[in-house]
């Protein structure tokens, strides 16, 4: 019995070390790949969502937008990795895009905290006004590469 627990650990450790050890030699990308948008919206339908939803927008489009804007000489587009641009994947280069990722999540943290404060107070007029800008910003940035 002894042995099979022994076993058994053995191999969850082992598939587990060499998973971590895979994703560890994987390119990393220069935006996340979660920094995309699912729709764009009209203002009719804006006008018809409660305020919550749109707050849930506001902020998402500020994800994005924080997640993209600082790459925007490199690429737009989330997935794309450092070599793909041509920056050699180096320690140096990944230590790099690793703080600056810190960084961010940090900065959006502190930033959608703020949002989930202060905007609930915001005219749902100038939200959807907001809304509707940030997404005019992510259409032009996605036709920036094109």
């Amino acid at each position: 019995m002894k042995k099979i627990i022994f076993l058994s650990l053995f191999l969850i450790f082992a598939v587990g070390g060499n998973a971590e050890a895979q994703s560890k030699n994987k390119p990393k990308s220069i935006i996340s790949t979660g920094a995309s948008m699912r729709k764009y919206h009209e203002k009719s339908e804006l006008e018809t969502m409660q305020k919550g939803a749109l707050l849930e927008l506001y902020i998402e489009r500020i994800k994005v937008l924080i997640n993209t804007l600082p790459y925007i000489a490199l690429t737009t587009k989330p997935g794309v990795t450092m070599q793909d641009v041509g920056i050699p994947d180096n320690s140096e280069n990944n230590k790099a895009l690793d703080s600056q990722r810190e960084n961010t999540t940090n900065f959006l943290n502190a930033t959608v905290e703020f949002q989930r404060t202060m905007m609930p107070y915001s005219d749902k007029g100038n939200l959807i006004s907001s809304i509707l800008y940030y997404e005019s910003m992510l259409k032009e940035l996605n036709q920036l590469n094109e």
